[in-house]
């Protein structure tokens, strides 16, 4: 009913930027938070970065000053700014969407999405 696709992911330097884009289509009423998490080798799934409906913004420490979130909701569509990437930015980074489908609008009932994952590698 509902598709994520992501885009944007690869292999950069340290110090260089990447722009992820990750956008949902389908059977959709209503979209409330977008999010971006990350899961790195052997360790658990991470909150990068998500943005309310209204634009209210929530960074992991690590993130602060580097990555910017933000969502065109013409476009249902979230982006991650990443700048300044470090080598421990790597891992495969996944967009979630908290959304309300039109078969579950009579009843507001909320669930949350998932992408498909894309790498992103921090290396020289």
């Amino acid at each position: 009913q509902v598709q994520l696709v992501e885009s944007g992911g690869g292999l950069v330097q340290p110090g260089g930027s990447l722009r992820l884009s990750c956008a949902a289509s389908g059977s959709i009423f209503r979209i409330n938070n977008m999010g971006w998490y990350r899961q790195a080798p052997g360790k658990q799934r991470e909150l990068v970065a998500n943005i309310t409906s209204g634009g209210s913004t929530n960074y992991a420490d690590s993130v602060k000053g580097r990555f910017t979130i933000s969502r065109d909701n013409a476009k249902n569509t979230v982006y991650l700014q990443m700048n300044s990437l470090k080598p421990e930015d790597t891992a495969v980074y996944y967009c979630n969407v908290n959304l309300v489908t039109i078969s579950s609008a009579w009843y507001g009932g909320a669930s949350d999405a998932w992408g498909q994952g894309t790498q992103v590698t921090v290396s020289s």
